[in-house]
């Protein structure tokens, strides 16, 4: 063998190794990269630095679990010096996460019921079921669903929904799943057996909407998303002082924004697939299936609700607990009248203890009504076996992205010992020059950052490498905390572009075979109206709802 044959073979051999053990290599390399961080000046605030860019770089590049990473407080904090590990350990359980927990639990009974599911269907039936109006049902469904329940289920629950109702229409002969190309006069799908077979625009706007739909709903509720979660648990880690992020005033805040993005994105996904505005374009022509396709779908929805059968008990207790927590967390303290915890106890009550009255509640009442029976005459009637809870912890256990709790927690920490160590402070310092920008473009840029950097990242760990540097430069730059905070929080929930950006893109994109390059194109468009909308009303809507123009004493008093 040549020589140059030789190299080549061996720089094959290397690449090939590289790109099955980057990962490995990595974890090892990359922290000894970083070692001059505080080697060069070994104070607290150098020594979590490094910790923090340790983190920010195995995050991004999902070296590891996230959650492990989320974990490296525990091991670098008290070991350099930082922070003790009772300290630390504090930050992996506050009051945001057992909000997150509650908040799932009640979610993950919602769909153990199939409740979910029975709203969606009825929703789509009222809608209407021509193609536009269907996907117009079919986003609205999952975008309130996912105010409620995490973006990935709410997601995954509308695909069966999907599927079932563009292959009904298919067998009808009313519209087609994927391409096909005339051969010989006769019509035959462009791919062959064993290929992906290349998904027509309409059934690309049905899938990809709805995940669309799941990460914009999420932005609706402070538990519909982890980047809500993260942003409320930093923001009062940093702030103590501060009154908070209430309930309330998010959803008054968030609600407006989500539908008009929604359905400003609805629009423009309907004006790329389906022909929106060019009536006589292909696409307008493929989705006029008229009152035929119209009834074909309908039909479906009518079968599957009629498969279901009536509301169950279950379902029945199961949605009066899900009413109440939504009462509970609402009327805590709405300032328009007394909150019910304000006239219960002095003590700050927040909506942790909301979430984790229903969860009680839940694993209280029994999921069948058969107890009534317990001193019936007729013994037939009478229970042989207690009844199951409307939820149980087997479920839970199954069900519960145990993760992601640790992952809050880490970045918890990790805002915590920035600030401990002043290394928050430092880096604002030398942030002032951006700093001394007009706040609006700040936000802007801030926003932006969040936006480019979410759609190869997880959407969480985005928001917690983002979100503490923005706390420390509202501080120096005299600006309130939540008008750069919640923005730049919003945007990490815009995760559009690409099958990795986000878990419903994924499972959107999967099962129609969406090529990357389409998503690519049309999620740059809803990237841009997102943040247009969100840059638009948030200056001017959410000062009505925070004093945003005024720099908080509580602020200063944080730093």
């Amino acid at each position: 063998m040549k020589l140059p044959e030789i190299i080549s073979s061996k720089t094959d051999m290397l690449l090939h190794a590289l790109k099955i053990y980057w990962k490995s290599l990595f974890v090892l390399i990359y922290p000894l990269v970083l070692l001059p961080l505080f080697l060069t000046n070994n104070t607290t605030a150098f020594r979590c630095l490094y910790v923090v860019c340790l983190m920010a770089g195995f995050w991004v590049f999902e070296v590891l679990p996230l959650a492990i990473t989320a974990l490296l407080p525990m091991v670098f904090f008290p070991l350099m010096g930082i922070m003790d590990s009772e300290k630390t350990s504090l930050c992996y359980l506050k009051e945001t996460n057992m909000m997150f927990v509650g908040g799932l639990i009640i979610a993950i009974a919602v769909e153990h019921c199939n409740l979910h599911t029975r709203v969606a269907l009825h929703a789509i039936r009222v809608v209407g079921c021509s193609p536009r109006r269907l996907n117009i049902g079919l986003c609205t469904v999952t975008m309130f669903v996912s105010m409620w329940i995490s973006n990935t289920a709410a997601a995954a629950m509308m695909i069966p929904i999907i599927e079932a109702t563009l292959t009904a229409l298919e067998e009808q002969g009313i519209g087609e799943m994927y391409e096909s190309e005339e051969l010989d006069g006769d019509i035959a799908h462009v791919s062959v057996e064993g290929e992906s077979k290349m998904p027509t625009k309409t059934t690309m706007c049905y899938f990809i909407s709805n995940a669309y739909a799941a990460s914009i709903g999420g932005c609706g509720c402070i538990i519909g998303s982890g980047t809500n979660l993260t942003f409320k648990g930093l923001y009062e880690t940093l702030f103590p002082d501060s009154p908070g992020v209430e309930f309330t005033k998010w959803m008054i805040l968030n609600v407006p924004l989500m539908l008009i993005i929604m359905y400003a994105g609805i629009v423009w996904m309907q004006f790329w697939f389906m022909g929106l505005f060019r009536p006589s374009s292909v696409d307008a022509k493929k989705i006029r299936v008229g009152q035929q396709g119209e009834a074909v779908a309908r039909k479906l929805i009518n079968h599957q609700l009629e498969q279901m059968g009536p509301m169950s008990f279950h379902e029945k207790a199961v949605g009066l607990c899900f009413v109440l927590s939504i009462t509970l967390w609402f009327f805590r303290k709405p300032q328009f009248v007394t909150g019910w915890a304000e006239l219960i106890t002095d003590h700050k009550v927040k909506d942790a203890t909301a979430a984790l009255i229903v969860v009680l509640i839940m694993f209280v009442c029994p999921s069948k009504p058969d107890f009534i029976h317990a001193f019936s005459k007729d013994e037939s009637k009478r229970p042989k076996t207690a009844s199951t809870a409307l939820v149980s912890w087997k479920i839970i256990q199954q069900k519960m992205p145990w993760g992601l709790i640790f992952l809050l927690g880490g970045g918890f920490a990790m805002a915590e010992g920035s600030k401990v160590s002043g290394m928050s402070h430092m880096i604002a310092e030398h942030l002032r020059g951006f700093a001394t920008l007009n706040k609006y473009y700040v936000m802007m840029i801030s926003g932006g950052m969040a936006a480019v950097l979410t759609q190869f990242s997880s959407n969480v760990a985005c928001a917690n490498v983002i979100l503490p540097v923005l706390a420390e430069m509202s501080v120096v730059a005299k600006i309130h905390p939540m008008y750069l905070m919640m923005p730049a929080a919003l945007c990490c929930s815009f995760a559009y572009c690409l099958p990795v950006s986000t878990p419903p893109n994924a499972i959107a994109a999967g099962p129609c075979n969406m090529p990357s390059t389409e998503m690519v194109k049309v999620g740059l468009g809803m990237t841009v109206i997102s943040m247009a909308v969100l840059f638009t009303v948030f200056p001017f809507y959410a000062p009505l709802i925070w004093d945003l123009d005024v720099f908080p004493v509580w602020a200063n008093s944080s730093d």
